[in-house]
């Protein structure tokens, strides 16, 4: 994203986006692979990430990625603290996420896309994740506990899985 705008605050950004309708399972959309963000330009892309977010925050979620606003793009936003007043709004394009440790924690999971069904989910409980921020910038972070398994479920919805994909075949 060479020459593009210094990114703005994603406080700034949420509050300048608007809130869309958010996808629901069997939406076909929903289990599409996303594309990289690259072809995007600035100012869709700086749109996109604003809509993402307010939209999250209208909806009440801790996360939200791309194709759940019919948007086949591997973006997502995440905010793990602002529930407790604490916010930390990121913007992650481009994810890859590897584990870290060995140690797995099972904790049910709710999903915008999938509103009134919980899933027990077990991921791992520290991960790696290599993204661009919004100028960019190549980030490298060690995420643990509720931002790790944010991170996890946000980027499952860039390779078109959902959490209903992680329950045994008759359960779904």
């Amino acid at each position: 994203m060479a020459g593009a705008p210094r990114a703005p605050d994603p406080a700034a950004l949420a509050a300048r986006g608007r809130v869309r309708p958010i996808l629901l399972h069997p939406d076909p959309a929903l289990q599409r692979r996303c594309t990289p963000v690259g072809r995007l330009g600035w100012d869709r892309l700086s749109q996109l990430a604003a809509d993402l977010l307010a939209t999250m925050y209208d909806a009440g979620g801790r996360g939200l990625a791309g194709p759940q606003l019919g948007e086949c793009h591997r973006i997502f936003v995440m905010d793990p603290g602002w529930k407790q007043g604490a916010p930390l709004p990121r913007i992650v394009l481009d994810p890859e996420i590897l584990p870290l440790a060995g140690e797995v924690a099972t904790l049910e999971e709710t999903c915008l896309s999938i509103p009134g069904r919980p899933v027990a989910v077990a991921r791992p409980a520290v991960v790696s994740l290599r993204c661009f921020d919004l100028t960019g910038a190549l980030q490298l972070l060690t995420l643990s506990g509720i931002e790790a398994r944010i991170a996890q479920h946000e980027a499952d919805h860039l390779d078109g899985r959902l959490i209903l994909d992680l329950l045994p075949e008759s359960d779904r």
